[in-house]
């Protein structure tokens, strides 16, 4: 389907010709309304015209678009949006474009270069942007793009001005990018190749032709499109090539000790080391950028040596790796899965949930997720802080990926012992990654399998392998649109929900804590997430039946909010499910190379039920009931009007079916299934049901204990006293 933009406004500055014009006439054809803003001055800052602005707005309105023109300068940004405002109410989408050159050596270069550049790149987009922000947040939606250039991010002669303008627009880009993501404001980058005036002076013209403007509009739609989930990026675009940027470390290298003074020479000696960009990390924020530093103040307190590999102290594989963690025990009943299954974001608004949430359902069960609850129990109980070979910063410890694989459905109560052993440490360069195999055992039953992938930030570079057999390996998506997406909001209160089910870590509650590990607020457990993705597709593919699921998989790739809304991705290829799981507010990918594996639904096997052998108990009553129907049929329907249907097992086997019928005709006693609607149905052993009806059995006190069970409308078996009453004859 084609990306329209019908209904929202845009403003492009600098639009009178190249890349604006290019990306006002696009914007126009798709439906937009658009203020083509010029101030229409040559490519130094020198003069002013309207005529630009005016013929592309002619253009746009000749072929059937709303255009508005404005000739004020970007350093009137109030002005410029108040013309959107006026014209059509509102402002979704800024790209900021405009700019001129103003080409000088360095030591050439002027103050008054210098501020023009600077006045009209980067304060003209400063101004824009600041008068867009508050309509914006109040809509909850807004789309910006900064103008960028190779200049920026590689450096030019003779564009000082120019190359620190444009790398500060990256600046003020990410920060806008990280502080308009809860509005539903995102804020993107682009670094442009294309002929337009400014080009044109620093390009051969066969070049400058070959670059058209009409090869960069595409990617700035997508990206200011109400679909389009990236925020904070940075692109170069030109000639229909679109590449995205990144930056990227080295692993560094310390080179002080301990009480002693830092030297140029052990600078000078580590410096291959320090350069060296084998196993490069790739920090993404401040809070990424300053853990390194923070480890190597910790290293270096606790005597690290000059020149040892900032991540290598502390991890000793050949110890570690088959070390047997003690067995651990989790004793648990009906109340840890309701709670688990609360936690992870069922509800009793969907009466679907209810056989996770009630333990009276007739088909009570547990979530296939509560699976890692007893296991990481081995974990709580003796940590990671037992493994000998593994002396680690424990505040360092990030929970990598995680597989559960169930070989039985989970029981709804009883203790379960789980056993783990250090299956492998690989070295991943910026970190170690520990693999804990614990298996979980229903008396000498094996009921379940998780592998915990345990990234530990700053142990790596050990020189250990970096891949493992022992390994479950996550998997990306197939490259097609999802099959399908589900939408599912947290609570504010998700996460100090879920810890009930065992994960205390404050980070998760605490927000002094949680802003020591770099966090503006708690953030939700990782496996709360994988909770609420699992269950999506349960219930979209196997119809909430937890004995078709087999096995799961995913990598924690970002934290989630409490109260932030969760969209699960799936694609169906035989019976692995593979799932994405996104924040829908920012579009932060969350569960990453994720799947379900899932078994084939059973085929329906006929039961076998018995209609009577003389050995039930039952039999006898349900004779009686047939005669009190035959005497009073025509006054029972009036006084009941339903339908009950009765399934008397014993020994735990279905024995005998029975339906009495109030509801039609003069009423009637069927033995067997009934082929019309049962508007209740209850399930009871034989000796259960003789007790009720003797009345030695409260059916109250039948039903909370489990010994009677009931589907269908539950108030209507008040009505069956009617026919019940008189216990001496039944």
């Amino acid at each position: 389907m084609s990306l329209s933009f019908e209904g929202k406004v845009v403003l492009v500055t600098g639009a009178g010709g190249g890349l604006g014009r290019e990306y006002a006439l696009a914007f126009a054809k798709r439906g937009a309304s658009v203020v083509v803003n010029d101030l229409g001055v040559d490519t130094k800052g020198g003069g002013k015209n309207s005529a630009a602005a005016d013929k592309v707005v002619e253009e746009i309105r000749a072929k059937g678009g709303k255009a508005v023109a404005n000739y004020d300068s970007v350093e009137d940004g109030e002005k410029l949006i108040q013309s959107a405002l006026d014209a059509f109410g509102k402002i979704d989408v800024v790209v900021n474009n405009a700019g001129i050159l103003r080409d000088r050596s360095f030591p050439r270069t002027s103050d008054l270069d210098w501020d023009l550049i600077q006045r009209i790149h980067l304060r003209g987009s400063f101004q824009v942007t600041r008068a867009a922000w508050n309509h914006m947040k109040k809509q909850k939606f807004g789309r910006i793009i900064m103008t960028a250039s190779a200049a920026g991010i590689y450096g030019n002669f003779g564009q000082a001005n120019y190359s620190a303008a444009k790398l500060g627009l990256l600046g003020l880009s990410n920060t806008l990018a990280i502080e308009g993501s809860k509005y539903n404001i995102f804020c993107n980058t682009i670094a442009p190749v294309a002929g337009s005036r400014l080009t044109e002076t620093v390009m051969p013209p066969d070049l400058v032709q070959a670059l058209k403007p009409e090869f960069v509009a595409p990617l700035v739609l997508w990206l200011c499109h109400e679909q389009c989930q990236e925020n904070g990026g940075l692109f170069e675009v030109g000639a229909g090539w679109i590449g995205k940027l990144r930056w990227e470390r080295s692993l560094g290298r310390t080179v002080r000790q301990k009480n002693k003074p830092m030297t140029p020479e052990a600078v000078r000696d580590q410096w291959d080391q320090i350069c060296d960009f084998t196993d490069a990390t790739r920090p993404t924020s401040v809070q990424e950028s300053l853990q390194s530093v923070v480890n190597e103040l910790s290293r270096v307190e606790s005597d690290g040596e000059v020149g040892a590999n900032p991540t290598s102290a502390g991890v000793n594989p050949a110890s570690a790796v088959g070390h047997k963690l003690p067995p651990a025990t989790f004793t648990f009943n009906h109340t840890n899965c309701i709670l688990y299954a609360l936690g992870v974001g069922m509800s009793t608004k969907d009466q679907d949930h209810l056989r996770f949430l009630f333990e009276g359902h007739e088909d009570f069960s547990c979530l296939p997720t509560f699976g890692v609850i007893p296991s990481q129990a081995i974990m709580l109980e003796h940590g990671l802080s037992s493994i000998p070979g593994l002396d680690i910063d424990f505040t360092q410890v990030l929970h990598g990926e995680q597989y559960l694989e169930l070989f039985k459905p989970l029981p709804t109560s009883g203790t379960l012992h789980s056993e783990g052993i250090v299956a492998d440490i690989l070295d991943k360069g910026s970190g170690a990654l520990v693999l804990l195999d614990v298996h979980t055992y229903n008396g000498d039953e094996l009921i379940s399998f998780n592998q915990f992938s345990v990234f530990v930030v700053g142990a790596g570079g050990f020189g250990g392998n970096r891949t493992s057999n022992k390994a479950k390996v996550s998997l990306p998506p197939p490259k097609r649109a999802p099959d399908v997406v589900v939408s599912d909001c947290t609570t504010r209160d998700q996460a100090a929900l879920y810890r009930l089910s065992g994960d205390w870590n404050p980070l998760h509650i605490d927000p002094s804590f949680a802003e020591i590990g770099g966090f503006q607020a708690p953030i939700l457990h990782g496996l709360c997430s994988f909770g609420f993705a699992a269950r999506h597709v349960l219930k979209q593919y196997a119809d909430n039946d937890p004995s078709r699921f087999k096995a799961i998989k995913v990598r924690f790739a970002k934290p989630v909010m409490p109260g932030q809304c969760l969209q699960t991705e799936m694609w169906k290829e035989g019976n692995r499910v593979h799932i994405q799981c996104k924040v829908k507010e920012t579009g932060n990918v969350v569960l990453a190379g994720a799947y379900v594996d899932l078994h084939e639904a059973a085929a329906a096997a006929p039961e076998k039920i018995s209609q009577g052998g003389g050995d039930l108990q039952s039999e006898l009553v349900f004779a009686e009931i047939g005669r009190r129907i035959q005497d009073l049929g025509s006054e029972l329907v009036k006084k009941v009007n339903a339908v009950f249907g009765w399934e008397i097992t014993k020994d735990g086997k279905n024995a005998a079916q029975w339906t009495i019928d109030l509801k039609n005709g003069s009423g009637a006693l069927h033995q067997g299934p009934f082929s019309g609607k049962v508007d209740v149905t209850f399930t009871v052993s034989d000796e259960d049901f003789m007790e009720v009806v003797q009345g030695k059995l409260n059916p109250q006190q039948a039903f909370f204990s489990g010994k009677l069970k009931v589907r269908g409308n539950i108030m209507l078996s008040q009505k069956l006293e009617v026919i019940l009453k008189d216990y001496a004859k039944l």
